[in-house]
């Protein structure tokens, strides 16, 4: 096998592996909220007027939820084997996670976002944040009902950074933290933009290095773009 080969598999499975080991852990950070109380973790760093808002705890229970589950199947949509394996089951997650960006994970994170810690550039961080992630997920969606593969697997790896935006945020937290030393409230503002922007910036790249013609081939698909007919008057 090339070297090549063999480093571009190994980071795929070192990649796939680092997210299961962390939707795992996200489930062990979920599943105390599901108790519903107020005095648990993150939901102590609100004031009682905010733990008390109705809307506010409808966001962030669908989005505790509702994000854990997208990491999940997203993550599950990017494992040919599973494709080749039962392509219905893949093209069923794969309308499951859009709807639950669509419906679910990115309106309820808006909400969240208006009562984000930090101020005014936490809150338009988040607020940008969910926004791209509904964009982005509508143009792959768009395009595989178009059937347009290739750009679908790049708007797809598009999206999918932007769903393991959670998961950039804490490693970039603790490594602000430990080693450049970085106050609490710089490490919060810097990764609320970081996590995001940096994983978009991190799948452009290997967008145009070709990670979505691999995938192309990986899944045996072609692509297929519908052709627009222009019709011209004719005199």
């Amino acid at each position: 096998m090339p070297v090549r080969l063999f480093v571009s598999r190994f980071l795929r499975v070192l990649v796939g592996v680092a997210v299961a080991a962390f939707s795992v852990l996200m489930l062990t950070k979920v599943l105390p909220y599901l108790r519903f109380e107020k005095g648990i973790l993150f939901l102590t760093t609100k004031p009682d007027a905010v733990n008390d808002n109705t809307l506010f705890r409808l966001g962030f229970y669908v989005h505790i939820t509702s994000s854990w589950w997208v990491m999940v199947t997203g993550l599950l949509q990017l494992i040919p084997a599973l494709y080749s394996w039962r392509p219905k089951l893949h093209r069923t997650l794969g309308k499951i996670y859009v709807l639950s960006i669509l419906l679910l994970a990115a309106p309820s994170g808006l909400i969240l976002a208006a009562y984000a810690n930090g101020g005014l550039a936490a809150k338009v961080g988040f607020t940008m944040q969910c926004l791209v992630w509904w964009l982005v997920t509508w143009q792959a969606y768009r395009l595989a009902r178009q059937r347009h593969w290739l750009l679908h697997s790049e708007w797809m790896l598009r999206a999918y950074a932007v769903t393991l935006a959670a998961m950039s945020l804490r490693l970039e937290s603790y490594g602000l933290y430990y080693f450049f030393h970085t106050k609490p409230i710089e490490t919060y503002l810097t990764v609320v933009w970081l996590s995001w922007t940096g994983n978009l910036l991190l799948a452009e790249v290997l967008v145009q290095a070709g990670l979505g013609r691999w995938y192309m081939r990986a899944f045996q698909l072609k692509n297929m773009p519908k052709p627009r007919v222009l019709r011209t008057a004719q005199n």
